[in-house]
């Protein structure tokens, strides 16, 4: 039997993961087939449990939707207070993450997982809050329902005709330590629908016209219930294989069928399903790939291939598993994956051949212990090969010749031998000339080998010598005995050569699909991963290699390496079409349009055909190798997959963009709609009075409205050159024109621009005597400290001093603005660095562009900017510049003022 004690690094891998799972918090689950089934107050519940048991409870988030039952369940549990988004002129309630991270309780009430966060959240869903948490070490308790699995989308809008928006990852569910089903038939959920108790009147009577119609009641919680089986038994199997539980476990059927080169195989795969479907059961299909598996003809292997193929389509998981004794390998797989029935062939040979080596059917009813096995008859013919069988020789003719000349050869070293040693001896030359023969050349040498070694030994060495005659019947036995002998070793040494070569076979294999995968894995793009794929296909077959990738509309684009160019025959588009339709291969060497010049092969991702693979090789017969068809094929799952990956990030790439874009746009129209609307309403208000003032006014109340005219001007010009500079900065098309400043000459001009402005502050500036001068553009540097200046004004309060230094360390300035102001909310000393990012949005005055500019002239300069919280209070705006290059030379003159001589 073959050794199925865990491995010591499967051992290790377990010891991990399980100190992983002790660091990591329990997420439990309260699963259901749709809304208003109790999943919240079954939660609540659970919660009140917890808490009598003296655990440390809170609600981070939990809808009542008004329901009064629900309501009364909330009241004795901590609640914490939402966290206040400010969007579009609303304000919305959200869950408040840093909050509960600061709480941290032992467990947190969560409810609806699925829920999209406000925008401008550190998440973009509500599952990730709760990964965050879980990572934390704290407990989460929440709430899903079966429409909002990833996977189902598609399902739950076929049946409701609902497109669900918002989705949870099957990983979630996966990973989560318990799940509870919370059911409720459909009658009873259309009872508490009509008695508001899910939803008010008015749209309960729209939901029950609509999504809770009774047959889309009656399928979402047949999906909910086979979720939680298909969830129980993976528990189940994760319990048997950390226990290394040997025996069966019958709590749900599991079929496999055990397909093998005979033509009856489509014959059993097709009982299997039918007995799968009967059953509801899952089912496998598996070959063991047993040494012989190298000497099968063409259309053999072919044979196994279509069969495994077959049962693929049929909805069979596949598994090809390598071994010497068929029996006992199968009887391992299927006790190793929970088989409760094992469908195979009726033996069709002869009897007498079943009592000299064995069957494999009568080995596995006798050793099958829990497990059912079906034998099932089946017509020889049944499937036609793909390709016509043809006889060949497992050995060359000069093998033999050879193995005569080995046998030859022995017999020389046992004559030189002879005269010094025993009889006995010399027999051992004869036999280790057949282990190097058997090993070197095959079966069929080794056995001549053998008869040959034994005529040799009787023709020269037994009495009478150079006869065949033999003096003592003893000698009989002893011919008898060292053939069998002969013969025992050459066959194991061929099998073990066999042996070898399937594993070198499969190592080869596996180590072409981990190549494959590690570079596809490190690519980015879709063209990168499209030309790696491209190269590896050729450096393994040869030959010319091309995609077809399928864009947004459906259609093929022909992608090809660069430096060989497909040539493709415009007449087989028509197969390239035919095979992304059908998902099926086509082209030279297969059934469908054999004619081509090419052999075309489906790229399927996880949501359907993405693109088609073409490949032509110079020697049209081979690709028909049903090995080299079959690691074709492995490839193209990789790369199909690859790709697939690359699409999806795309799409979700383009998705982030629109919704940034989208949010942009909001935050644009939402702040520069009201900000240029204040200006331009005082503006309007004191010209109006300027002009249509019916009694003349003193001139203080003219100045004051001059005054108000032109304050707001400038604020206007203000905004509009934030918003020109960050579109000039996105776009590359602000360009530095460096010179040689002084930096205090240009801390003057802007600190001349907010004269009158700043109150009863005051303004503290400290330089080093001997500053040196800075290569900088000195029109985009006086707007970062205007913009820092406005920034620092609009939180400082009155009489307070605001302080600005410089210094210089090395061959970096560092210059800091601070003031005694709220300072920065916690968490937000880098967002506020960010686009149209507020951190008092009800504050009057900007649009959260100016920081941002700030840092993206700092980075232009080839500095850094960034903010600090004060001790004491207060906020500080540091940011450093490069003092590179070499000066120019300064010479005093008779005004005291420095001059550079240029």
């Amino acid at each position: 039997m073959p050794d199925r004690r865990p491995k010591p690094e499967e051992l290790l891998k377990l010891a991990q993961e399980e100190e992983a799972r002790q660091a990591r918090g329990k997420l439990k689950i309260f699963f259901g087939a749709t809304a208003g089934v109790g999943k919240t107050y079954a939660m609540l519940e659970a919660a009140h449990e917890q808490l009598e048991d003296r655990v440390d409870v809170i609600v981070g988030w939990v809808e009542t939707h008004g329901r009064t039952e629900t309501e009364a369940l909330v009241k004795g549990l901590e609640i914490l207070p939402p966290r206040l988004v400010e969007y579009q002129h609303a304000t919305l309630r959200e869950f408040d993450l840093d909050a509960a991270l600061t709480r941290r309780p032992q467990l947190i009430l969560m409810d609806e997982l699925a829920h999209t966060n406000a925008p401008g959240s550190r998440h973009p869903k509500r599952w990730q809050d709760v990964v965050e948490l879980l990572n934390a070490g704290i407990h989460v308790y929440t709430t899903v329902n079966v429409q909002h699995l990833e996977s189902l989308n598609d399902v739950v809008t076929q049946i409701t005709g609902v497109r669900i928006g918002e989705t949870v990852p099957d990983s979630v569910m996966e990973q989560a330590d318990d799940v509870e089903l919370i059911d409720l038939p459909p009658d009873d959920l259309l009872q508490r629908l009509r008695e508001g108790k899910v939803y008010v009147p008015e749209q309960a009577q729209r939901a029950i016209e609509n999504f809770f119609r009774k047959g889309n009641l009656i399928a979402l919680r047949e999906m909910a219930l086979r979720r939680t089986a298909e969830r129980v038994d993976q528990q189940m199997e994760s319990y048997r294989r950390d226990h290394a539980v040997q025996r069966t476990w019958p709590a749900a059927e599991t079929i496999m069928v055990c397909v093998n080169m005979k033509p009856r195989g489509p014959r059993l795969v097709r009982a299997a399903r039918r007995m799968a479907a009967g059953l509801h059961a899952k089912w496998l299909a598996v070959y063991v790939q047993t040494p012989r598996h190298l000497r099968l003809a063409d259309a053999d292997r072919e044979r196994v291939n279509q069969t495994l193929r077959l049962a693929e389509e049929l909805g069979a998981e596949t598994a090809t598993v390598a071994g010497e004794h068929v029996a006992q390998e199968i009887l391992a797989y299927a006790r190793s994956r929970n088989v409760t029935k094992i469908i195979i062939g009726k033996p069709v040979r002869a009897r007498w051949k079943e009592w000299v080596f064995g069957s494999v059917v009568a080995e596995l009813v006798r050793n099958s212990g829990e497990i059912d096995v079906y034998v099932i008859t089946g017509e020889a013919g049944e499937s036609r090969p793909l390709i016509t069988p043809a006889l060949a020789r497992t050995n060359r003719w000069p093998t033999y010749a050879l193995s005569t000349a080995g046998v030859v050869l022995c017999t020389a070293v046992a004559w030189l031998m002879a005269p010094y040693f025993d009889i006995a001896n010399l027999i051992m030359v004869y036999l280790l000339g057949v282990v190097v023969i058997a090993t070197r050349y095959g079966r069929g040498p080794s056995i001549l080998a053998s008869f040959l070694s034994v005529a040799a030994f009787d023709f020269f060495f037994v009495d009478p010598r150079f006869t065949f005659d033999v003096a003592a019947v003893q000698y009989l036995l002893t011919f008898a005995v060292m053939l069998a002998v002969a013969l025992l070793i050459s066959n194991f040494t061929v099998r073990a050569r066999q042996q070898a070569e399937l594993a070198r076979d499969n190592e080869r294999r596996t180590a072409l699909l981990y190549a494959l995968s590690r570079d596809l894995a490190m690519q980015r793009g879709l063209e990168n991963v499209v030309r790696v794929a491209l190269q590896h296909v050729t450096e393994i077959f040869g030959g010319q290699v091309a995609a077809f990738i399928a864009d947004a509309e459906g259609s093929l684009a022909l992608h090809h390496e660069p430096h060989r160019r497909f040539e493709f025959d415009p007449k087989e588009s028509g197969i390239v079409q035919w095979v992304f339709d059908h998902g099926e291969r086509a082209g030279a060497g297969t059934n469908t349009l054999p004619g081509a010049s090419a052999l075309y092969l489906p790229l399927i991702g996880v949501k359907g055909p993405i693109g088609v693979l073409a490949i032509r090789h110079a020697q049209k017969g081979y690709l028909l190798d049903p090995d080299q068809i079959h690691l074709l094929e492995m490839l193209t799952n990789q790369i199909a997959l690859a790709t697939g990956r690359t699409l999806l990030a795309a799409e979700a790439q383009q998705a982030h963009v629109a919704a940034e874009t989208e949010r942009t746009r909001n935050a644009i129209l939402s702040s520069v709609s009201h900000d240029l609307r204040t200006p331009l309403a005082t503006i309007t208000g004191a010209a109006s009075s300027l002009l249509e003032g019916k009694e003349p006014l003193a001139p203080t109340a003219r100045r004051e409205l001059a005054q108000a005219i032109s304050d707001e001007a400038n604020r206007l010009e203000r905004l509009v050159k934030n918003l020109l500079e960050m579109m000039r900065l996105e776009a590359g098309a602000s360009r530095l024109k460096k010179e040689w400043h002084p930096f205090e000459e240009i801390v003057g001009a802007a600190l001349g621009r907010f004269e009158g402005k700043l109150g009863d502050r005051t303004i503290e500036t400290r330089f080093p005597p001997e500053l040196p001068l800075v290569h900088l553009d000195g029109v985009l540097m006086e707007q970062v400290l205007m913009n820092l200046f406005d920034n620092t004004l609009k939180y400082a309060p009155p009489a307070t001093a605001i302080e600005l230094t410089a210094s210089v360390s090395g061959h970096t300035l560092l210059v800091e603005i601070a003031d005694r102001g709220p300072g920065i909310p916690a968490g937000d000393e880098e967002r506020i660095f960010d686009k149209f990012y507020r951190a008092d949005p009800a504050r009057e005055g900007g649009v959260g562009l100016g920081l941002t500019i700030c840092r993206g002239i700092i980075d232009a300069h080839g500095g850094r900017i960034w903010a600090e919280n004060r001790p004491g209070g207060g906020a500080v705006f540091r940011f450093t510049l490069p003092l590179e290059g070499s000066p120019p030379r300064i010479e005093p003159e008779g005004d005291g003022h420095r001059h550079a001589d240029t």
